[in-house]
C-alpha cells in the first residue's frame, strides 16, 4: 500500500505572502491543524496551529478580538513558517511514511511528486485508518488469535496450512517480534470456524502456542 493511495489529494495551500490572520481563519474554518506553504507550486514551508499560537497574544491579554486580528493580519506567513519541511514522496509505502512521522515526532507530512510539486498530505489519522483496514476491522465479526512461534524458516507456511486443512479462512495475518527471536502471529478469521479447538490443538502439537483468542465485533 502506497502513500498516494491513502493521502488527501489536492490539499489546501497558502502562499508565503499570506498573512497569519488569513491562515488562522482558514485553518479554524476547515478544522485544519497544519498548512502547507507554497511558491510556484513547490513547497517552501509548513505552518501548524502551534506556530500561530506561538505568535498570538496571551489568552490573558486585554486586547479585543479586533485588535488581535489586526496584529495577526500584519504578520506574514514567511515570518513564522517552518522552513525545514519533512516530506514524503507519493510513491513511498505507508510503512515509510509512518516511520518518518515516528522518527521526527510529527503528525502529518506533505506529499510531493518526483518533480517536487505538492500533490497531497498524509496524517497520523490516515495511517491509523490504514492499520484498521489492514486488520480487516470494518468487515464484520472476526475471530482474533495470537500465536507465539520461534523465528525459523517455514513457520508461516506450517501455520497457515493448519488453518487451511481445517477449512478456516484467514482474513488477515500480521507478524511482529518483541526481541528478534520469538515471533507472534496475529491471525484474524472470517468467523469462529468449526473445529476451532482442533486448530488450537494441532498448533500446539506443532510447537505453536496460542496465547490469546478473542472475538472482535
Amino acid at each position: 500500500m502506497f502513500v498516494a493511495e491513502r493521502m488527501t489529494k489536492h490539499p489546501v495551500t497558502v502562499t508565503i505572502d499570506a498573512t497569519v490572520g488569513e491562515v488562522d481563519r482558514l485553518m479554524k474554518k476547515n478544522k485544519f491543524h497544519r498548512m502547507i506553504v507554497t511558491e510556484n507550486e513547490k513547497i517552501v514551508g509548513y505552518l501548524s496551529d502551534r506556530d500561530i499560537m506561538r505568535v498570538s497574544p496571551s489568552p490573558a491579554t486585554t486586547l479585543s478580538k479586533y485588535e488581535i486580528r489586526s496584529l495577526l493580519d500584519k504578520l506574514s506567513v514567511r515570518d513564522i513558517m517552518q522552513k525545514k519541511v519533512i516530506t514524503v514522496n507519493e510513491d513511498a509505502t505507508i510503512e515509510e511514511a509512518a516511520l518518518i512521522m515516528y522518527q521526527n515526532k510529527v503528525g502529518g507530512l506533505p506529499v510531493v511528486s518526483e518533480v517536487g510539486a505538492v500533490v497531497g498530505i498524509i496524517t497520523a489519522t490516515d495511517i491509523l485508518k490504514t492499520f484498521v483496514n489492514v486488520m480487516g476491522l470494518p468487515r464484520g465479526n472476526k475471530m482474533r488469535m495470537t500465536i507465539k512461534t520461534e523465528n525459523r524458516l517455514g513457520v508461516m507456511a506450517e501455520v497457515t496450512k493448519i488453518f487451511a486443512d481445517n477449512g478456516a479462512n484467514i482474513d488477515s495475518l500480521i507478524t511482529f517480534s518483541q526481541d528478534g527471536n520469538d515471533y507472534e502471529f496475529v491471525v484474524r478469521l472470517d468467523d469462529r470456524p468449526h473445529g476451532f479447538d482442533e486448530i488450537i490443538s494441532q498448533l500446539d502439537n506443532h510447537g505453536y502456542k496460542v496465547i490469546h483468542t478473542v472475538r472482535i465485533q
